[in-house]
């Protein structure tokens, strides 16, 4: 909220899909206690009731149930999020409210209803290509995801911060409470976010997407839409560069044209908060897949998840310019 110091907003946690892409084994949603779509639900957007309509569901997610939804010829997203939501620290009023914003800003879809207190959320689909994981690497492809994320972080404000520094915190506890054991990299990666978070310079909290997959991203032909914000506060714009960079591992040349394209120069400071950033989108995702071994139930890898992130965390501490990295995000 305008005038509001980012530490004092609540942090959004929400567990997110695997930066990879990979997924449980099929039927983790029925274990994930996933309501069905029903006439029930529909019935209560506004404008459908008694309306025929078309439903078939959509495919990805772990902790949402989505699904295409045909209306007189108008076509919706319907999403229906998992019970475990709220245990999970996904606030699905937050996620409206950053829906909205980035509607408005022209990046998000049109969200055409919000359904309290389920949280489901209906927004309009969106007529489009995906973007590979070849596209992104393109010059002209990071110019206009760059055009993107600054209309995304021109958007507005929401009630929400998000620190990856106290995220990784909060996973670790939730973790230990459910019986859980943290691996010794942790031990390893806390001096280094530490050290992190002391070298960056204050800057203006803005509101942030932070889960930068290309799976989220849908080109219309005219611009690159992003969807799916239910991790979304306000926060460090660099970690939206960090951790799109780190998802979709970016050349050095790539973060270069990304960085340039966003504020028409780069400069060493930019470079060097966005590989920082990077690092801690892997601790992010380490401590994700740590919090996961001790409260979930589906049939995935997370130690070997969390020990992947972690490897290339540690790695990229290990780089000969990290110091280097350190005393520039902090001039």
């Amino acid at each position: 909220m305008p005038g509001e110091d980012p530490a004092d907003l609540p942090i959004t946690l929400g567990l997110r899909l695997s930066s990879d892409g990979s997924q449980p084994s099929s039927g983790y949603a029925m274990r994930m206690g996933v309501e069905l779509l029903s006439a029930r639900v529909m019935d209560r957007v506004p404008g459908w009731a008694g309306r025929p309509r078309t439903v078939e569901p959509l495919s990805g997610g772990i902790t949402n149930r989505n699904y295409r939804v045909e209306v007189d010829g108008d076509v919706f997203v319907v999403r229906i999020p998992a019970e475990t939501g709220s245990l999970l620290g996904i606030d699905r009023g937050l996620e409206h409210q950053a829906s909205r914003l980035a509607a408005t800003c022209g990046v998000g879809p049109e969200v055409i209803a919000f359904i309290e207190p389920e949280g489901v959320l209906v927004t309009r689909f969106i007529e489009g290509r995906p973007v590979s994981d070849e596209a992104v690497h393109q010059p002209a492809m990071l110019e206009r995801i760059a055009q993107s994320l600054r209309r995304i972080h021109q958007a507005g404000n929401i009630a929400a911060g998000f620190s990856p520094f106290r995220v990784v915190e909060a996973y670790a506890l939730i973790a230990t409470r459910h019986g859980g054991q943290l691996p010794a990299a942790h031990e390893r990666a806390r001096p280094i976010a530490l050290d992190i978070e002391r070298a960056l310079r204050p800057e203006p909290a803005v509101l942030c997407h932070n889960d930068l997959l290309n799976a989220n991203f849908i080109d219309d032909g005219a611009s690159i839409r992003i969807v799916d914000w239910e991790y979304a506060g306000m926060g460090d714009r660099f970690f939206d560069f960090g951790n799109f960079a780190v998802n979709h591992q970016l050349s050095e040349d790539d973060e270069g044209r990304l960085l340039s394209a966003y504020f028409g120069r780069l400069t060493g400071g930019q470079y060097a908060r966005l590989r920082l950033m990077r690092l801690m989108s892997d601790y992010r995702e380490a401590m994700w897949g740590v919090l996961q071994q001790a409260i979930s139930e589906l049939d995935f890898d997370f130690a070997g998840y969390a020990a992947k992130h972690f490897d290339r965390l540690l790695t990229a501490a290990g780089d000969p310019r990290y110091d280097d990295w350190l005393q520039q995000a902090a001039g």
